[in-house]
């Protein structure tokens, strides 16, 4: 098991704050950032490549000023890159994630290599996002230097497999970094992670929570009201399986529950995000794991990572009284 060399003092938790599509705003990436947590954020959250550009310097302006002002690192920052072809801005971001040497790059829907070549030209890492052995075993003929294994219960795009399963497989294939994602929402799951063999923990769902996420009152609300009873595995939106809220499907005028209930019956935004007629996936209708019920109220980021923290070093404090027979 390893944790890259690039966040070992920097990180106050084995964490990685997942990139939320349209929620990851840029303060949430910052207060994670200087939080001790890797704080990290879609490409395609901006509408434009010029718009992400500026993102970045941005970014990198207000931790720098952030690190001379407190006279402390803060944790690394990171971009997810759809590499699929049908993302027409693919090329144009890479090339900014190069130009801003972004720490680390998320790599989904598709093949890394040419992301890990021109990424590792300055030393940054590249991860990787598989449901399967299948697409880990591709992801490592590409040479990236971590996978992040999405599991049952994630939000948005998660698998179906058993953390067990998985992350298990991945260690008999992978000597990299492995991130564990899919439900992880306290101290004691992070704990629960670095048992199974995990570096590293994938939090999305519990950063919804977050002040600084960017999501709508109503969303909010949704997700204070919701547990694990509330999240649904579908494809009727994007045609690929996602957890969504259902109340949020249900407002939409579908319950995928429902016998007879064809997909073709909602008509929404695919992943591209170009269709402004409609019902919109992640805009109208809302993502979520199914660590839903972890959310109780709305509460600074910074407060979520110490709340985890205290969790973590209570749960690790059971665990070596109980294995010293104190």
């Amino acid at each position: 098991m390893s944790i890259p060399k690039q966040f070992a003092d920097t990180l106050r938790l084995p964490m990685v704050a997942a990139p939320m599509f349209l929620a990851s705003s840029q303060d949430l990436v910052f207060e994670c950032c200087t939080n001790g947590v890797l704080g990290t954020f879609p490409a395609l959250n901006e509408r434009t490549s010029e718009a992400f550009d500026k993102r970045l310097t941005d970014l990198k302006k207000r931790i720098k000023e952030w690190e001379l002002s407190s006279g402390k690192r803060a944790a690394p920052f990171g971009v997810n890159l759809i590499v699929h072809r049908s993302n027409p801005r693919f090329d144009a971001d890479l090339a900014l994630c190069v130009k801003h040497e972004v720490p680390l790059i998320i790599t989904s829907m598709g093949k890394a290599s040419k992301v890990v070549e021109e990424v590792h030209s300055y030393g940054g890492l590249v991860f990787h996002d598989v449901v399967n052995i299948e697409f880990a075993r591709k992801a490592i003929e590409g040479n990236v230097d971590g996978l992040i294994a999405v599991c049952a219960g994630a939000g948005g795009h998660g698998g179906d497999l058993s953390p067990f399963v998985l992350v298990r497989e991945l260690r008999e294939i992978f000597g990299g970094t492995i991130l564990l994602g899919g439900g992880i929402s306290t101290g004691n799951d992070v704990l629960a992670a670095q048992v199974m063999g995990a570096d590293l923990v994938y939090v999305g769902t519990r950063f919804l929570g977050a002040e600084e996420c960017a999501i709508g009152d109503s969303y909010r609300q949704m997700l204070i009201e919701s547990s694990s009873k509330d999240i649904i595995y579908t494809d009727v939106v994007t045609g690929v399986p996602h957890n969504f809220l259902l109340p949020s499907l249900q407002q939409a005028g579908i319950d995928p529950r429902s016998k007879g209930q064809p997909a073709k019956e909602l008509s929404v935004e695919k992943a591209s995000g170009q269709n402004n007629t409609e019902k919109k996936a992640w805009k109208d209708i809302w993502s979520c794991g199914q660590g839903a019920g972890s959310i109780k109220d709305i509460t600074k980021a910074s407060k979520i990572i110490e709340d985890i923290e205290k969790e973590y070093l209570a749960a690790l404090s059971r665990v070596v009284k109980r294995d010293g027979g104190v």
